[in-house]
């Protein structure tokens, strides 16, 4: 019993340690992603600008934040750009 308790802590200790590592990385993983289908959507809307009027600029920032909001982000970028 002595030796499974030497075995177990060190072991429920290493699960913890990786954990606590993976969760940054998974973080930055997601905001990858959806940074990535905010780019499309803003590329794509730029794309059919002639007929909507609408212009986007395509930079780090505004794909964050429409990836990150979805519609409501890209209403919320059309509402900035209105007001500036």
């Amino acid at each position: 019993m002595e030796n499974f308790m030497m075995l177990l802590i060190p072991a429920l200790m290493l699960l913890l340690l990786i954990r606590v590592i993976m969760l940054p990385i998974r973080i930055a993983w997601k905001l990858l992603i959806n940074s990535a289908c905010g780019f499309l959507c803003l590329w794509l809307l730029n794309w059919i600008s002639g007929f909507t009027g609408i212009m986007f600029p395509i930079n780090a920032v505004t794909a964050a934040i429409a990836g990150s909001l979805g519609l409501p982000g890209i209403g919320l970028l059309a509402l900035a750009q209105g007001i500036l």
